[in-house]
């Protein structure tokens, strides 16, 4: 089962590729879509959608596992990162692939055992469980991974049906 993750954003939108088989994990790919701050918000998300779109026509995922958005204080970011949490969404709905949404503290908790892991612990546990040489850079890419990684063992628990 194929599991591509999503870490939204704007500028930068983290993405990862995991296959999940017999309780083991294998790290197909992973990296960004980034779009350029000058552009026309509506192209950028058009940029964002064709790019996820793309995505889910190379690597046929099963399910897409979407970081929920965190709440801080500034709502004009928590705004623009919706949009494009939107438009990952609304490929994957377009093209059939079932979307769960896990907030970074079920995401955290998923993949160390502790909902207030520190970002680093993150990044070293998707290291070790996707056998990989180094930790994966970007962030966002290495967030993204991490929810892929988290869809995949709650359908392993029985949690959702991935």
């Amino acid at each position: 089962m194929i599991v591509l993750g999503i870490d939204p954003g704007l500028a930068t939108l983290g993405y990862g590729a995991v296959d999940y088989d017999k309780n083991k994990l294998k790290l197909i790919d992973y990296g960004v879509v980034t779009t350029q701050p000058d552009m026309p918000l509506p192209q950028r998300l058009k940029s964002i959608y064709d790019d996820v779109t793309a995505l889910i026509e190379r690597y046929e995922p099963r399910a897409c596992a979407v970081e929920e958005l965190f709440f801080n204080k500034n709502a004009k970011t928590a705004l623009t990162i919706g949009h494009a949490r939107g438009v990952a969404i609304l490929a994957a709905a377009n093209n059939a692939v079932p979307v769960y949404e896990y907030t970074p503290l079920q995401i955290k908790q998923g993949i160390t055992g502790y909902g207030m892991a520190q970002k680093l612990q993150v990044q070293r546990m998707v290291k070790l469980l996707l056998s990989m040489d180094d930790i994966p850079k970007p962030d966002d890419a290495a967030d993204a991974l991490a929810a892929a990684i988290c869809c995949c063992y709650s359908e392993a628990m029985g949690v959702n049906i991935c």
